[in-house]
């Protein structure tokens, strides 16, 4: 399954460590993130809770840039 997600991210820099630090999330099986439209895709493995793993990445996402913000 794949859902897309409005980012607040303030670099491209960010955007990019951000989108390594969802992929390396468990229950991701693919993420993007595209800084100029602000968006994150995610593809969540078979069986994953989306919600439950979007949690998940935001926490790693702000280890990244600790004022970047995932709406869930």
């Amino acid at each position: 399954m794949k859902k897309t997600y409005k980012i607040d991210v303030d670099c491209a820099n960010c955007a990019n460590k951000m989108e390594e630090a969802a992929k390396k999330t468990g229950g991701v099986r693919d993420a993007a993130v595209n800084f100029m439209a602000l968006k994150m895709t995610v593809e969540f493995e078979d069986g994953a809770e989306p919600k439950a793993v979007m949690e998940s990445v935001l926490k790693n996402c702000r280890k990244v840039e600790d004022d970047c913000e995932i709406y869930i």
